[in-house]
């Protein structure tokens, strides 16, 4: 699933706009619902703790034995549905209560954690004015951000990758503020971890509540 912002879209999901260079070339990972292979930034990696316990691997450093899954909601539901995480493991396991809501948690603060960093770095602005006299090498947009805002972010971006994975209130806490509709990151290395963030989370997510307007 890709979070590039599309204008006529209510779920703000693809806009074919400059696409970001990967982070690095890794081998492909076969999803353990579907079977089907894609790379690892796209998918979630869980072990089994030695308890039995279901533990999803984020950073990818835990040891043991490694599941993929798709980053995707309904893959995530699927597999415990399915049982397909002790399938995997080929032993008995518990999954944690709730699970898709536990990743889009876990995956929301650590993509959080990449744009506070950014902000403190300088490699990050927030509020209209400063982002129309940023460099813009990644546009993020509150995903329930109004039609004025939709409206004008193009422009905004200049023909930088447009993403749309976070409220108005999550982008805010970030700068301190209650909400925040546009920010305009550098280009580097952090703008390119956060993409891969930013796109797992969206596929985690439920839809966007109500609109905000532009600030």
């Amino acid at each position: 699933m890709t979070v590039q912002l599309a204008m006529n879209d209510s779920d703000a999901t693809a806009m074919p706009q400059g696409a970001m260079p990967p982070v690095e070339a890794t081998s492909l990972r076969r999803c353990i619902v579907t079977g089907v292979s894609s790379s690892p930034d796209k998918m979630i990696r869980f072990v089994v703790a030695p308890d039995g316990i279901v533990t999803p691997d984020l950073g990818r450093r835990l040891p043991g034995r490694g599941m993929w899954l798709s980053a995707d909601r309904a893959m995530v539901e699927q597999a415990v549905a399915r049982k397909a995480f002790a399938r995997a493991a080929k032993r008995a396991v518990t999954v944690p209560a709730e699970l898709p809501a536990l990743l889009e948690r876990l995956v929301l603060q650590r993509a959080l954690d990449l744009l506070s960093l950014a902000r403190r770095a300088g490699a990050a602005v927030s509020g209209l004015e400063k982002v129309k006299q940023a460099q813009v090498g990644l546009m993020l947009l509150a995903r329930d951000a109004g039609k004025d805002a939709k409206s004008r972010v193009r422009g905004l971006a200049g023909g930088a990758p447009i993403l749309a994975a976070f409220d108005a209130a999550e982008l805010g806490s970030a700068f301190g503020r209650d909400e925040a509709v546009f920010v305009a990151m550098s280009k580097g290395r952090l703008a390119e971890k956060l993409m891969i963030e930013a796109e797992r989370l969206a596929g985690l997510r439920m839809p966007p509540t109500a609109p905000q307007d532009a600030n």
